[in-house]
């Protein structure tokens, strides 16, 4: 049923065009087209036997040119009949129809343009001028009177018109409706139709017509034969110069001069989708993101399509299907006949009304706008009116295929659209709970997949290693881990790169301002945790450290400060915090020499000891033999009664685990003493300003940062395939803390793995690489270089579920890049057009030819890849 006016979602600036049937017929019957069965045929004819209004003038070239639309009643027999069909057969069709024809027409041109068929000639669309008629209905005959006036049209353009329709009844001429507009003229009281239209039956209307000249000759065959025609390719597209006449077109512009203008404009050779959009001010990512999706195939049959129809405008999700006509009616502009850039201010006004963040003229990230156009196109085109609501079962044991088909019918039940039909795939994810194993699997939909590039998902850490018995000065190690990575895989990644023994451990330790501020004893800490600018330390120890006493010696010296003009002192803390190991309690002497051994390295003439027993013991722990680790008895044995701490300007306090409060000073001959069950002793080692003079301190005061980045450093690029990208995707790997899993079973949430796998795979693949990475402290853009596919991206190996009736097989054909850094830069866009057969660059209204070899560069940011079918497999 045709759709009343007064409730019509489309603009009504839509046009209605009249075209050779042949040109039509040759195209519909290529691209599936129904149009062919449907409407109504007219014969253009005489109005001299009928008692019209008007008198019929034989000399048409110099006067009026009148002729009548008289309806068929049967007309089946021709339909999509040869003989039914000649060079003076017209169709009126809707501005839609008429982009498709001419957008295959013109494809068909540049793919065979040595071929003669019925197409439009290769220069495409020659020309434009502008025709006026008047329009009357004869109701008593059932007619459509129609009279072209040379008062109201240039001459030249009459002599076209009379053309088209001259010698009617030497030569009859017909008129196809398909676009279902001409018959709201004859509607008799049966029918709906509104009174204005009723007033309107016996009056004579004045309508401006736009006439896009094709051809002036135009090849037609039948049966074989060749038959030449000097017809007229015409379009005419109706409106009502006087505003009360509801058809379509746009009102005013009655100026011959202005639209000889824009007939120069439109020249000759145009082809179709080569139009670039104007730069509003930093929409260079718009512009980007909408080349890549008007030239989708299946986007661009459907919105050149009828897709009124399709609007859903009750959908609380969607923008009342205001964004889905502006987005369709930007397509239709960028495949219509033009040359000249196109300005897209309705669709960013519309854009900014729906998408707040989006609005003003700051620089955004083409493919945030695409996520948001799939989804508010979606949801503007849902077919579904109401969406049930589903519950989402568990598992539960069933087979996979079993699951994913019911998860995928839930999610069709309330998710139905050409989006969903072009882009939506499914995939698998796997999430296991650490620490009672419960696996738990769904299947999910998805618009796009996000790949992270290798260099995302590990990070590189520099973490200084010590030695606990004074064999070694410490000793920078820098690993590269998964980045959200948990303690125990940086753990054994420093133990690969420091040569760890079987009988030793790493205690880490994370340090701020001179103090431990905690350990990273539990294996599954997540390493997001971790800043760049921490610092880290790792303690070698025994492997049965757990059993002996851990010794943390923390350092302060003197500082002399000048207050209200007064020389004060204060002690103030330096070095990292040192530790080690003791298997039993001892008293003050033995914690003293401890510390001296830790501080042998640092010392700036090893050869100059403070003490010779002490340095007895040092020979005999740097021979490269194992060494114990704890106090031995020759320790014991060494007579310290007659030694102070004065003699090596070293003092010694108990203290707490930040080393802030001085608890008790600890005496060189009396044993001490550790309360419950504190397995750590934390010790506070007061420096004279002599002491410290012996001991190289920058070594113990330069800590390097887990990571710190190099901005003058120009790096080598990086180089990686897609197909690595993707298996990054799908690796398997933890959630962050910030997305935690809550697990039914333990009823907590918890830290779980997570493995996605792709499961269905949709027609147009659309790939983000993400380059571009958030922090709370920083941001970064990578520059490395994605070794993409362009005509064979094989995802067989990578897609759990195989199925004989898809390929999985893909084909690039649009790119969108971004230049530059992050928060700025520039957006431009890569094309594969079908009709030139060639890649053009699209850098806002610039529009220009590429080779092939250019198309893979490090600005590539969103990949977009059709599905090509295998010989012996169809798409459905």
């Amino acid at each position: 049923m045709e759709i009343d006016p007064a409730q019509r979602p489309f603009p009504e600036a839509d046009r209605v065009y009249l075209v050779p049937h042949r040109w039509l017929q040759e195209a519909q019957e290529s691209i599936g087209g129904t149009e062919l069965k449907e409407g109504i045929l007219y014969t253009v004819s005489s109005p001299s036997s009928f008692a019209g209004p008007m008198k019929i003038i034989n000399n048409f070239f110099t006067s009026d040119l009148v002729f009548n639309l008289t309806p068929e009643e049967d007309h089946g027999q021709h339909e999509n009949s040869e003989e039914g069909v000649s060079g003076r057969d017209y169709a009126l069709v809707s501005d839609a129809t008429w982009l498709q024809t001419l957008k295959w027409h013109s494809d068909s041109n540049a793919a065979m343009k040595s071929s003669r068929n019925l197409s439009v000639a290769e220069d495409g669309i020659s020309d434009v001028y502008p025709l006026q008629l008047r329009l009357s209905v004869l109701r008593e005959s059932n007619q459509l009177n129609i009279r072209v006036s040379k008062k109201d049209n240039a001459v030249e353009f009459h002599k076209r018109a009379c053309k088209i329709f001259g010698s009617i009844d030497s030569e009859p001429v017909r008129i196809w409706d398909l676009s279902g507009q001409t018959n709201m003229y004859l509607m008799n009281d049966k029918n709906e139709i509104t009174k204005d239209c009723q007033r309107l039956s016996d009056q004579e209307i004045l309508l401006k017509l736009q006439v896009y000249g094709l051809s002036d000759s135009v090849r037609c065959r039948n049966e074989g034969k060749k038959d030449e025609s000097a017809t007229q390719h015409s379009t005419l597209s109706v409106s009502s110069s006087n505003g009360s006449f509801w058809g379509n077109g746009s009102i005013g512009d009655d100026d011959p001069d202005n639209n000889s203008r824009a007939s120069a404009r439109a020249g000759g050779g145009v082809s179709l989708g080569l139009i670039g959009l104007q730069n509003l001010g930093n929409t260079c990512f718009m512009n980007s993101a909408i080349q890549c999706l008007a030239h989708t195939p299946e986007f661009v049959d459907f919105f050149l399509g009828d897709y009124s129809k399709e609007i859903n405008q009750d959908n609380p999700l969607g923008m009342d299907g205001e964004l889905a006509l502006a987005f369709g009616e930007l397509l239709r502009k960028l495949w219509a006949p033009a040359k000249c850039p196109f300005a897209p201010r309705q669709f960013k006004s519309k854009l900014a009304r729906f998408a707040p963040q989006f609005s003003g003229f700051n620089q955004h990230d083409s493919q945030e706008l695409l996520a948001f156009l799939l989804d508010g196109l979606h949801e503007d085109l849902n077919r579904v009116k109401c969406k049930p609501y589903i519950e989402a079962k568990d598992s539960e044991g069933r087979p996979d295929e079993v699951v994913a088909n019911e998860y995928w019918a839930n999610h069709l039940a309330r998710n139905d659209s050409v989006i969903v039909d072009v882009c939506q795939g499914q995939y698998r994810s796997t999430l296991v709970c650490p620490i009672c194993n419960k696996v738990s699997v769904t299947f999910d939909p998805f618009m796009y997949l996000s790949l992270p590039l290798p260099s995302t998902t590990m990070r590189t850490m520099t973490i200084t290693i010590f030695s606990v018995d004074g064999t070694t000065l410490p000793t920078p190690y820098t690993v590269t881990v998964p980045k959200n990575g948990k303690c125990k895989d940086l753990i054994q990644a420093l133990s690969i790169s420091c040569s760890l023994r079987n009988n030793e451990s790493l205690i880490v330790a994370e340090t701020y301002t001179n103090r431990i501020i905690r350990f990273l004893e539990e294996p599954s800490d997540s390493l997001s945790l971790i800043r760049d600018d921490d610092r880290l330390v790792a303690y070698r120890v025994p492997s049965d450290h757990e059993k002996s006493l851990q010794v943390i010696f923390m350092h302060q010296h003197q500082e002399e400060l000048y207050i209200s003009g007064k020389l004060t002192s204060s002690w103030k803390a330096f070095g990292v915090p040192l530790l080690t190991t003791l298997a039993n309690v001892v008293n003050g002497a033995n914690i003293r020499q401890l510390f001296l051994r830790l501080m042998d390295p640092f010392l700036k003439c090893r050869v100059a000891s403070l003490d010779d027993q002490y340095s007895g013991i040092k020979s005999s722990s740097s021979t490269g033999a194992d060494v114990d680790l704890t106090v031995s008895d020759s320790m014991d044995a060494v007579d310290d009664s007659n030694d102070s701490n004065s003699k090596y300007g070293l003092e010694f306090y108990l203290t707490d685990e930040k080393g802030l409060t001085k608890l008790s000073q600890i005496s060189m001959d009396e044993p001490i003493r550790i309360s419950g069950s504190n397995r750590r002793l934390n010790v506070l080692v007061c420096w004279s300003d002599v002491t410290s003079q012996q001991y190289d301190m920058h070594l113990l005061n330069s800590l390097p940062e887990v990571f710190k980045s190099g901005f003058f450093t120009k790096r080598s690029q990086e180089t990686v395939s897609l197909y690595a990208c993707l298996e990054a995707f799908l690796k398997e790997e933890p959630l962050g803390p910030e997305d935690m899993w809550y697990c039914p079973s333990c009823k907590k949430h918890r830290q779980a793995s997570k493995k996605l796998d792709l499961w269905r795979l949709p027609k147009i693949l659309v790939i983000h690489l993400k380059r571009f990475s958030y922090s709370r402290y920083s941001k970064n853009k990578l520059e490395t270089f994605v070794d993409f596919p362009i005509h064979d991206l094989d995802l067989s190996n990578y897609i759990s579920h195989r199925s004989e009736e898809f390929s999985n097989r893909y084909v690039l054909y649009a790119v969108s890049n971004h230049y530059g850094s992050m928060g700025g830069g520039h957006y431009t866009a890569f094309v594969y057009h079908e009709g030139s057969n060639q890649w053009f660059g699209f850098d806002d209204s610039h529009v220009f030819p590429v080779g092939e070899d250019k198309i893979k560069t490090s600005a590539a940011y969103v990949l977009f890849y059709r599905r090509v079918e295998d010989d012996d497999k169809s798409d459905s």
